[in-house]
């Protein structure tokens, strides 16, 4: 944090660069600016508030700037406001500590009530950074009636606001009836006739759960009373805004009675979870299904229990006549195949599910599945697989949405793995090679990246049979992102099979390239990139005798692009000769240098610019390898 004689500098400073305010006191210094017509002044003014509080003293800080503050919070624009509850929440300090923190609390509980959501939501925060550091004195007697205050109010907005806070004492408030009557106060939010502080109710309370899960022996079964029918109350609400906000209250619970041991209540809590699932409105399906995992493993048991209850609901959202609720459901086909013990289950019920899934009339539920079907065949045997899985593979491979497409070849490492080389190289390979060529651009830079996947299983032999031409081909692509991922691509591979491999099936290709198409710029572009990034990785020999020469040989080349991506080149060979072996000093002094040098002199800017760096950084290697 900035010293107290430095803010104090910098509020001095401020006073005095002010041609018609610096004779004024610092608090009417504040006043004067807080008065302008403009509102950026006034947020710029408030944003100085510490500042101001430097200069003032605790004391009269807390006398005050204060009072003047709480005035300023019921008379001003949203803007000012949001700052004001913002600057308020890191004041303590200025007051003296925190034993004065609750001459905070008037000021923010105004700007907890004011319509704009922003400030509310800000002033909120601000009022739980404040009880954080509250005796437990001023705590109770406080900050409890700020609760009050606000969640008694006519208004809705500062209802809304008193829902954000009461997970700041329910964990210090350690007389039982007190907090009895704080939830009962809870509960009556809960119920509340305006839907937006019923909302609010419903979001904060998986907070104070939460809370009550770190400290498990403070509730009591009082408590649990209230928050029992508080989330009875939030599931059968009238609004589903309301209703779906249960999901995430459900899993807190389970949480609390899990980490307590306690399954007297699962039977309760597992109707409630698939009342929710049959819910009438589909934004409720949809909230449950995309948390349906992590709901499931709460009721993982070791005789499958709950688990085999939940397959039922789990299928019905899986054929839901809601597309959003079925590609939300469609994530979790592995993760909840997964928490099954019987892997019958998932040949019997769960694949005929996945297969009506592959073939959805939404291309988004598709691409939704596409993205971890391929952790089922973790679930399954290699026969399994072969017989179930390896088809929708195929088929969705084929979809005509090309997110489907991407998201299967993004994940088909796990299946090679699981079926082996020979099924693969029958099945897949032909598959993979009809998308290299897809007219999707992203299709085919997925393929290029899956390409070194596929390298490591196949072996060079079989390798170069099906995919050698087509990294060669991929160079030329239209798209300068594929070119770019097919030369990345190469450097790979020559890191897999060897630099023997990339002799005969790369470097020689390219070296001895079609003379017409060289004269094209793009062509010669690609070749001494590619050239380069493989320099950085062949053996020594060839790289001395082959790729060298030829980089080398295009310093003189007509078009300064050439030029000075060839002097950009040089320095990355550079870096990696060096980091081999520091014999190599003598190869880049005698080879490198006197190119960059020749370059240097280049009458073109860039060429010069470019050259002139790598000049620099070669000679800079030299000197401290």
């Amino acid at each position: 944090m900035t010293s107290i004689s430095t803010e104090e500098n910098v509020f001095h400073d401020a006073e005095h660069a002010s041609n018609d305010n610096s004779d004024l006191h610092p608090l009417d210094l504040l006043m004067e600016e807080l008065k302008h017509d403009d509102t950026a002044n006034r947020v710029e003014a408030m944003r100085k508030l510490d500042t101001i509080a430097l200069a003032l003293g605790p004391q009269r800080t807390r006398d005050e700037l204060i009072p003047f503050l709480t005035e300023v919070a019921q008379d001003d624009e949203d803007e000012v406001f949001a700052v004001l509850a913002e600057e308020l929440g890191d004041f303590v300090p200025y007051l003296g500590g925190p034993e004065y923190a609750n001459y905070l609390l008037a000021a923010l509980e105004i700007l907890a009530s004011t319509e704009e959501t922003l400030v509310r939501d800000t002033a909120v925060e601000s009022l739980n950074k404040v009880a954080a550091q509250l005796s437990q004195e001023h705590l109770l007697h406080d900050f409890i009636s700020v609760i009050e205050h606000l969640a008694t109010a006519d208004w809705f907005s500062s209802k809304v606001s008193s829902c954000g806070i009461f997970k700041s004492v329910i964990m210090r408030v350690e007389d039982d009836t007190l907090r009895k009557n704080i939830l009962a106060l809870y509960f009556q939010l809960v119920q509340d006739e305006t839907p937006m502080v019923r909302r609010a109710a419903a979001k904060n309370l998986p907070d104070m759960i939460d809370l009550l899960t770190t400290k498990i022996d403070l509730s009591t079964d009082e408590d649990w009373d209230y928050i029992s029918s508080m989330f009875q109350k939030i599931t059968t609400d009238n609004q589903d805004s309301v209703r779906l906000l249960g999901v995430d209250i459900l899993i807190s619970i389970l949480k609390f009675f899990n980490i307590k041991k306690d399954d007297s209540h699962l039977d309760d809590l597992l109707n409630s979870c698939i009342k929710l699932t049959a819910d009438d409105a589909w934004r409720v399906r949809y909230a449950i299904a995309s948390k349906f995992d992590v709901l499931a493993v709460q009721f993982v048991d070791e005789d499958d229990k709950y688990t085999d209850e939940l397959l039922k609901p789990f299928i019905l959202l899986c054929e839901d006549n809601e597309s959003d609720v079925r590609k939300a459901i469609a994530k979790k086909v592995a993760t909840f195949s997964g928490l099954l013990h019987d892997k019958a289950i998932i040949n019997l019920q769960i694949i005929p599910t996945v297969q009506s899934l592959s073939m959805d009339e939404d291309e988004n539920v598709r691409a939704s599945l596409a993205l971890c079907i391929t952790d089922l065949v973790k679930l399954l045997n290699k026969d399994e697989v072969t017989e179930h899985l390896l088809p929708l593979f195929l088929n969705m491979l084929k979809d005509e949405f090309p997110d489907v497409r991407l998201n299967i070849i993004g994940n088909l490492k796990v299946v090679n793995e699981i079926i082996g080389i020979k099924t693969l190289s029958e099945s897949l390979l032909p598959a993979v090679s009809e998308l290299a060529k897809d007219m999707n651009w992203r299709i085919r830079i997925a393929i290029i990246e899956y390409i070194p996947v596929l390298a490591r299983q196949l072996g060079s032999e079989l390798f170069d049979q099906q995919f050698s031409d087509l990294c060669i081909s991929w160079l030329w692509d239209i798209v300068y992102s594929v070119r770019e991922a097919a030369i990345e691509n190469i450097k790979k591979l020559t890191e897999i099979f060897g630099s023997e491999w990339c002799k005969v099936e790369i470097t020689d290709k390219l070296i001895n390239f079609d003379q017409e198409l060289f004269q094209n710029f793009i062509y010669r572009i690609t070749i001494l990139t590619t050239l380069i990034k493989i320099g950085t990785v062949i053996d020594m020999d060839p790289l001395k005798k082959e790729i060298l020469p030829f980089i080398i040989s295009l310093a003189q080349d007509e078009v300064p692009n050439i030029r000075f991506n060839v002097a950009k080149g040089l320095a990355e060979i550079a870096t990696s000769l060096i980091k081999r072996d520091s014999k190599n000093k003598k190869l880049i002094k005698e080879e490198l240098l006197p190119v960059l040098e020749n370059l240097v002199q280049d009458e073109d800017v860039d060429v010069n610019y470019f050259s002139e760096q790598s000049y620099n950084s070669c000679k800079e290697m030299l000197e401290t390898a």
